[in-house]
């Protein structure tokens, strides 16, 4: 017996909630459905439906498989998509997600030159400092900074990130360089999104807590903050590299730089075989390489 027979005529039925309209969804006849259930919860030993003359309702049981049978459904479709389109053109909507700055600055250019290489692609971008949950908000790719947290992902490195304590020489000028860790309870700390700041301490990373007059948890502020000489900043390598080249920024600590952590790029178990996530993986991958040999040569 096909173990698959019978969770398309249930998924349908839940969904619906009447074995007619299930079966006139499914192109079946109401008997075939009914049968189609009863042989499914025969096997499983478990009623999954309550039903009455006008209406059906999910067990339990029922709302607990009916969510796994629908993973499976989505599963399969992607699969026989990614099959058939293998190598093909990228098209239809891809929904994704990054965090407000850096999508801003350097994502949504790439992403719209993928698109200008793809017109029959369709983009959805949500720019947010959130983490969504990506199964639940239906998104096919996220574009997320530092360490991962969510293991029922596929995860792909996109390019190194390396976090650069810093500050304008104006405010070393006026109230001295720190020499260790210790000494930055004595300095103002311009404050993002976290107040723990992570170092190399001893071969190990250590964070260490910060405080100081100024907030902001935009990194963008941050960064202006700490060119008009406010106080200490630690921000990501793409904030400050180019500041730390003209003189603007100086560099602090570097014996305590934490360790690269990584941009990512992050999907579902399964969307990894579908063509536009594939190629957009790819060609993010591809440009964030060339932007990265940039900013070491120059």
């Amino acid at each position: 017996m096909n173990r698959w027979e019978g969770l398309d005529e249930f998924v349908a039925v839940a969904e619906c909630g009447q074995f007619t309209a299930a079966a006139e969804r499914l192109g079946l006849s109401s008997s075939q459905v009914s049968r189609q259930v009863a042989r499914l919860e025969e096997r499983l030993q478990t009623r999954l439906f309550y039903r009455s003359t006008r209406r059906v309702a999910l067990t339990e049981a029922g709302q607990t498989f009916l969510q796994h049978c629908q993973r499976l459904q989505d599963a399969r479709e992607e699969a026989l998509r990614a099959i058939g389109d293998l190598g093909g053109e990228p098209k239809g909507l891809l929904r994704m997600t990054c965090a407000v700055a850096y999508g801003e600055r350097f994502i949504v250019p790439l992403v719209t030159d993928f698109m200008a290489r793809h017109p029959q692609l369709k983009v959805e971008i949500e720019l947010s400092n959130r983490t969504l949950d990506m199964v639940q908000e239906g998104l096919d790719l996220a574009i997320r900074l530092g360490r991962l947290q969510d293991s029922r992902l596929i995860a792909t490195r996109l390019a190194p990130r390396q976090m650069y304590l810093c500050a304008a020489p104006d405010y070393l000028q006026r109230y001295g360089r720190p020499h260790s860790l210790s000494e930055l309870n004595g300095h103002n700390c311009l404050i993002g999104s976290s107040d723990l700041w992570t170092f190399q301490l001893n071969d190990r990373e250590s964070a260490q807590r910060v405080s100081g007059n100024w907030r902001c948890n935009s990194g963008q502020s941050v960064l202006e903050a700490a060119l008009r000489g406010l106080g200490l900043c630690q921000l990501p390598d793409y904030y400050v590299l180019e500041h730390l080249r003209s003189g603007a920024l100086v560099s602090l600590l570097a014996n305590h730089q934490p360790p690269n952590t990584a941009v990512w790029a992050l999907y579902p178990q399964q969307r990894h075989l579908s063509p536009k996530v594939r190629q957009l993986v790819d060609f993010l991958k591809s440009g964030m390489a060339q932007r990265h040999e940039y900013n070491t040569m120059t």
